[in-house]
């Protein structure tokens, strides 16, 4: 199956936002406190802009998006960084779409010249906290300050 991952560009912007409620939804991340709450979910292309150090990289399989997954600074920092918004629909797990996108929103986090990566989830998402932790995240007792996920429970940082 051709697949191919690109920066988002404004046209991926509905099926993303759709992808990103329809998955939270899945793993019950709806509400105040979850990242598909947020309102840039709406408009992902305009929060993402790589001038802004961050950037959020879209998957595509056989030509449809299928997924995303993002960074950008946490609260303006200029050395810790965020991985935001990993959602993939699950006829496109398994394939390593997963993996190829944290792998690529983690270089260009070093290529940002941010040192550390913090990111937020749920225990019930057991195979991205694999991914994780196979990618080097270490587990947190506590969110990093100024989250704006305090309805996750489960907390890692990375170093870059």
């Amino acid at each position: 199956m051709p697949t191919l991952i690109t920066p988002i560009i404004p046209s991926d912007d509905p099926v993303v936002c759709e992808i990103i409620r329809r998955v939270g939804a899945e793993y019950g991340a709806v509400g105040e406190g979850f990242g598909p709450s947020d309102p840039e979910v709406a408009c992902m292309s305009k929060h993402y802009p790589m001038s802004n150090n961050s950037q959020y990289l879209v998957a595509q399989l056989n030509g449809i998006v299928v997924g995303g997954c993002g960074i950008a600074p946490f609260n303006n920092s200029a050395t810790t960084c965020e991985l935001k918004k990993l959602f993939l629909l699950p006829e496109s797990r398994g394939l390593t779409l997963g993996e190829q996108l944290v792998t690529q929103s983690l270089d260009f986090a070093k290529a940002q010249g941010f040192k550390t990566c913090y990111l937020d989830t749920l225990s019930n998402m057991t195979a991205a906290i694999a991914l994780y932790e196979k990618l080097g995240f270490v587990h947190q007792n506590a969110p990093l300050a100024g989250t704006q996920h305090n309805a996750c429970d489960v907390w890692m940082v990375a170093t870059l």
